[in-house]
């Protein structure tokens, strides 16, 4: 079995909002390895939220609605809860490496499965002892 990959919302986020970039290109691709089973991928529910808030702002909320419908099921994507104890280890990262909450729970959310790589264009993961940040850039090759 391959290694765990903690993904985080840009990679959702930037294909449906139809951006031509390199990450966008990227961001693709990840998704297709998660759906032919090449990538193991976890993320955390606040992930939901995340998408459908963009969505909704930008394409409307009907558009919001059917991208995260689209999101809960899937293929080979796992979610993580955010639990009480997730949103206690956020805590301390954000006092200790001044994080944004979002950011600490989805970094305590990938900590807490012992998940390295963190599949994110936020350099502010590379703050995080224990956690990889891997660009989408990284799988245009």
């Amino acid at each position: 079995m391959t290694e765990p990959w903690y993904v985080d919302s840009n990679v959702f986020i930037l294909p449906v909002l139809g951006e031509r970039s390199e990450r966008a290109a990227g961001a693709r691709r990840a998704l297709e390895r998660i759906e032919a089973g090449k990538l193991v991928a976890y993320t955390s529910v606040l992930t939901w939220d995340e998408v459908v808030w963009v969505i909704s702002r930008t394409m409307g909320k009907a558009d919001g609605a059917q991208v995260g419908r689209k999101l809960l099921s899937f293929p080979g994507l796992r979610f993580l809860d955010a639990t009480l104890t997730t949103v206690s280890r956020a805590e301390g990262l954000c006092e200790s490496l001044d994080l944004a909450p979002r950011d600490a729970i989805h970094c305590a959310s990938a900590l807490g499965k012992r998940i390295a790589s963190f599949v994110t264009d936020d350099a502010d993961i590379e703050k995080v002892p224990g956690l990889k940040r891997v660009s989408l850039e990284s799988f245009l090759t």
